[in-house]
């Protein structure tokens, strides 16, 4: 009996140390491993803030490429004396000229022939004249950048008259559109005569007949197509800048006339009348 009790207190020891070994045991892989972890979150934040420096460096590099395609974008650059254009307004130029006849872009030599080319062509696109039966009564022609329509006085006026025709309204549709459309643009309106001279009981002469057509259509582009009245000018000029000379009736015919000038702020006018969609092709633009 006591040689059993014996070997139970012994196995009960030896069973005890057994499990004290393995708490050991535990306790270092314990460690071990918040040792691990402790290491691994040191290297984390070490990570962490060093992306925290490579992604303020990328994004001081993005602010500074976007800064200089900004500047980029809008440098400006002489055109003759008369206006400056920035690169942005030089790529759409490029894709407007892209559709230009191949022959008249030849004939531009200078970046300034090159803007008057693109500005006639999309002002002729956007008037489309081609709806007009008196296509001949009107041309569109440029003048140091200045869009320039010239209308008889047949497709406005009856002869001798002030008074606009019922068939003037479909071309003062199409200009007060294009007027409308942006807020840049100004309007001078210029009545002119030929030489011979007239005096009635309505008008007292040339220069004369030549504001009140000018007012005429105006107030016509004001109270009918609601163009802002403060973007149109009234002039007339009598019979002192004729086309040609007054020895003939259809001379005087051509001297008969209405002169539209509008003077747009070119950047926005190519950003208002840019051609989307149109496929663009690579032209280059002859630079001063």
């Amino acid at each position: 009996m006591k040689k059993i009790s014996i070997v139970l207190i012994l196995g009960l020891v030896l069973s005890s140390c057994v499990s004290k070994k393995k708490y050991i045991a535990l306790e270092k892989e314990k460690g071990e491993v918040v040792s691990e972890l402790t290491k691994t979150k040191v290297e984390k934040e070490d990570l962490e803030a060093k992306f925290e420096v490579i992604q303020a460096r990328v994004e001081k590099y993005n602010t500074k490429i976007s800064s200089l395609k900004e500047e980029n974008d809008v440098k400006f650059d002489a055109v003759g004396n008369t206006a400056v254009i920035s690169n942005a307004t030089k790529r759409s130029m490029r894709e407007t000229l892209a559709n230009v006849d191949p022959n008249e872009l030849s004939q531009a030599k200078t970046l300034q022939d090159s803007m008057n080319l693109a500005v006639s062509y999309n002002l002729k696109k956007t008037i489309n004249t081609s709806t007009l039966d008196e296509d001949d009564d009107i041309a569109i022609n440029i003048d140091e950048t200045v869009v320039m329509i010239s209308i008889s006085d047949k497709m406005l006026f009856n002869s001798g008259s002030y008074r606009i025709s019922p068939k003037a309204n479909n071309i003062l549709q199409k200009l007060a559109d294009v007027i409308n459309s942006e807020p840049s643009i100004e309007v001078m309106v210029e009545g002119h005569t030929d030489a011979r001279t007239i005096s009635n009981t309505r008008v007292a002469d040339n220069w004369d007949l030549s504001v009140l057509r000018a007012t005429s259509v105006v107030r016509k582009l004001q109270k009918q197509f609601n163009v802002d009245p403060a973007k149109l000018i009234a002039s007339g000029r009598s019979s002192y800048q004729p086309l040609t000379d007054n020895e003939t009736s259809e001379n005087r015919a051509r001297n008969r006339r209405t002169r539209i000038a509008i003077l747009p702020n070119i950047n926005k006018f190519f950003a208002l009348m840019g051609d989307e969609g149109t496929t663009v092709t690579q032209v280059n633009m002859p630079q001063n």
